[in-house]
């Protein structure tokens, strides 16, 4: 059975469907996203009332000098209920599809077609319906439309052009079927312009000009499309701008403040698969299996909760990478992406502080009653390998190799050395050569060698 191909209108229709689904996806879906566009639209939507009323207002000052008569007041009065549906917009605004919004942009062209196809009703001369045409009032409907890409999406705002196009469209229908007219009028102005047929058609009180009311609808839906496009691509410009700040809210996630505008801008492939000199810290609470088994899980998450926040803070204070959490356990990289002279030291820097808010947090538990924590850290540095791994569809940004493992068996031989932190020697002289000290921070002392699970040579320590 063939395949049957969209035709081009149909295939446009389809493609502004799937456009507004996409924007639709990335809005829930992202929400930076969310917050950008509601931000967008409530600081447009008022930006566009107030430009509508002094818009609004200057046409009000403007009518008495083209009109100078009482009858013109009955003008000035539509302006003010148009102002007043303006500010109710503005009340009425929220992001996303309003058909009460929506309504009300309804009402507004619709009456500015009424008010711009029928006589005023307190002028006193009798003139034909077809001779309001003759005051050129359509050139105030694209105040509205400038007024509306101002507030609204570039979906209605071609809503709006196109509303105006079939609106205009009937009321120029109405005009010819049933407009009121005076063919004395006609009579008299084919006796006063005979033998100029096109002056005659033109200046004709009862003519309705089919061929202006065409150009005017074509001009509206040509300006209204473009206005369109570029409200489309405003919106593809914020959306990009949100994802950049999703995008750097993650970062910020895992990397200090100060290295996530770096990493954002930088154009070196930051998963390319190297291998550089890191100091790994790993830290972990003792007791935490034991104490999960005796508290609710409200509780167990509370500890969680503030245990992982003074974590984050010392790692970040001291220009570290989070790599990843371990369940109660914290693993940290000092030197990723980028290397940097002062590595070793702040990961001991980090050490040194993680003990101190432990004993902060400690002293606010005791205060409410609640037994303190005890934690442990190991550090080590090295050379690491550090990259993407994963297939193509999952990719992780991981730091591996023996430094990794040394660091994580340091952490755990905390227990048997009866100690918070241990550290290498290899950081410890790392760390010297970096600070220019001859005592480190955090009064660590130099203790034997010690052997670590799974390795055959014994390893140089520190510990606090």
């Amino acid at each position: 059975m063939p395949v049957r191909r969209l035709r081009p209108p149909f295939r446009f229709l389809e493609r502004l469907r799937q456009m507004q689904e996409d924007e639709r996806q990335q809005a829930i879906s992202n929400p930076f996203l969310a917050q950008a566009l509601e931000k967008e639209k409530m600081e447009g939507h008022r930006l566009a009332i107030i430009a509508r009323t002094i818009a609004l207002g200057l046409v009000g000052l403007l009518l008495p000098f083209l009109n100078f008569s009482l009858n013109v007041l009955y003008y000035e009065a539509m302006l003010l209920l148009f102002i007043g549906l303006g500010w109710l917009q503005l009340r009425m605004a929220s992001v996303g599809y309003s058909k009460s919004e929506l309504a009300l942009i309804f009402i507004d062209v619709s009456l500015l077609t009424v008010l711009f196809i029928t006589p005023n009703p307190f002028f006193d001369q009798d003139i034909p319906t077809a001779f309001m045409y003759r005051f050129d009032n359509f050139i105030y409907f694209f105040i509205f439309l400038a007024v509306g890409t101002l507030a609204y999406s570039w979906r209605t705002v071609w809503a709006m052009g196109t509303w105006v196009a079939v609106l205009w469209l009937i009321g120029f229908a109405v005009v010819s079927l049933f407009g009121h007219t005076i063919p004395e009028l006609t009579q008299a102005a084919s006796n006063a312009f005979q033998g100029h047929p096109l002056v005659d058609e033109e200046l004709d009180p009862n003519s309705t000009r089919p061929g202006v009311r065409v150009q005017e609808i074509v001009v509206f839906l040509i300006v209204a499309g473009i206005l369109a496009v570029k409200g489309w691509r405003s919106n593809q410009l914020l959306m990009r701008q949100a994802n950049i700040a999703a995008e750097r809210a993650n970062l910020s996630r895992y990397f200090p403040s100060s290295l996530v505008d770096v990493l954002a801008s930088t154009d070196r492939d930051i998963g390319a698969v190297r291998t550089q000199d890191v100091a790994v810290l790993f830290t972990d609470i003792v007791g935490f299996t034991k104490y999960a088994e005796q508290h609710s899980p409200e509780d167990v998450m509370d500890l969680l909760r503030h245990y992982h926040a003074f974590v984050e803070r010392s790692i970040f204070q001291n220009g570290g990478t989070l790599d990843k959490y371990l369940g109660d356990g914290v693993m940290a990289t000092f030197g990723t992406p980028e290397t940097g002279p002062g590595d070793a030291a702040n990961a001991l820097k980090a050490a040194t502080q993680l003990i101190e808010e432990t004993d902060r947090f400690n002293q606010a538990r005791e205060a409410e009653g609640l037994a303190p924590i005890n934690v442990s850290i190991g550090v080590h540095f090295g050379p690491v390998i550090l990259g993407d791994i994963g297939p193509s569809r999952r990719l992780e940004f991981a730091v591996v190799g023996d430094t990794v493992n040394v660091a994580s068996r340091l952490e755990a031989s905390t227990r048997e050395l009866g100690c918070k932190c241990v550290v290498s020697e290899a950081l410890m002289q790392r760390a010297k050569q970096s600070e220019a000290e001859d005592n480190p921070p955090g009064k660590f002392m130099p203790r034997d060698p010690i052997k670590l699970r799974g390795r055959q040579n014994e390893i140089d320590v520190w510990t606090v």
